[in-house]
């Protein structure tokens, strides 16, 4: 488990040096088409601004990305106890505790490190969860906490914006700006532009994926260990499963921080997933009943 949090703290190394070129490249292209140095030192002086913003405040973001609201012992005593027994258990500090009025049941962990961490859990899976499959859930999203998942998933969720943004800004600029003609700009670089553009927020969304899914299928195995009860984890599964429903407030940014898909199924949605099928989340912890 140590092992994992060091490589994950240096996984968020990585993370915001590609992720940084990324943008950097952008930048470049912008400022090599329009011949104004300036438009890629003030690219990169608001991305590393809106990145430090939201390292400091992801919790927040978070929570106004999903509605969720902030509860004590006395509004649910059954998750509140879940998560405190839990976080007696793993030795961590108590995260404070959000519900998100959702009937689509799902759950997730947020925060940059254990001390400013928060987990948050649908009414949905509320109402659907009997105790052994709530903790199992709730084990989940602490494992995220205990793992350092929350860190690596909160700078990519951050740094996937900001690639967003810019993408969105070359769109603009390119199609409705006041673009320097054929004296001042080749068209070469104007295609550049337009290429870095597309592939920028897709290269960046497998790279959310890639993270996302590993991480899935190692919080499933951290959350047996932790209740010592694989058939909570598996049964918990298998009603997401059969009970899955798209959010009411769906964000592509926020979707690599639940246990489930939040979003609506369809084909291109499934392919580019953070999340792996379900179906093979459950085999996992089938085939690995003995060694926990």
């Amino acid at each position: 488990m140590y092992k994992q949090i060091a490589e994950n703290k240096r996984k968020t190394v990585y993370l915001i040096i590609v992720f940084v070129a990324m943008v950097g490249v952008i930048a470049g292209l912008f400022a090599w088409v329009y011949n104004d140095w300036k438009i890629a030192v003030w690219t990169l002086i608001a991305a590393t601004v809106y990145a430090v913003i939201q390292y400091f405040y992801a919790n927040s973001i978070a929570v106004a990305m999903t509605g969720a609201k902030e509860i004590t012992k006395k509004d649910n005593p059954r998750l509140y106890n879940a998560v405190e027994n839990l976080s007696i258990t793993t030795g961590l500090p108590m995260p404070k505790v959000y519900i998100i009025d959702d009937q689509a049941p799902n759950a997730f962990a947020s925060g940059r490190d254990p001390k400013h961490a928060i987990v948050a859990a649908t009414t949905g899976l509320i109402d659907i969860m009997d105790d052994k499959e709530l903790t199992a859930v709730m084990a989940h999203e602490m494992s995220h906490v205990k793992n350092y998942d929350i860190r690596v998933s909160m700078i990519v969720f951050g740094l996937t914006c900001v690639i967003g943004l810019i993408s969105d800004l070359a769109f603009r600029m390119m199609f409705y700006g006041n673009r320097r003609r054929d004296d001042e700009g080749s068209p070469v670089g104007y295609a550049l532009v337009m290429i870095a553009a597309i592939l920028s927020p897709i290269l960046a969304s497998l790279a959310q994926m890639a993270v996302s899914r590993q991480r899935e299928y190692l919080a499933d195995a951290s959350a047996v260990n932790i209740t010592r009860y694989p058939e909570g984890m598996i049964s918990a599964l298998k009603k997401l499963q059969s009970h899955s429903q798209p959010m009411k407030s769906q964000n592509i940014a926020t979707e690599a921080m639940y246990i489930n898909n939040p979003l609506k199924k369809g084909f291109f949605s499934n392919l580019l997933s953070s999340h792996p099928p379900i179906e093979k989340r459950i085999e996992r912890l089938e085939h690995g009943k003995k060694t926990f």
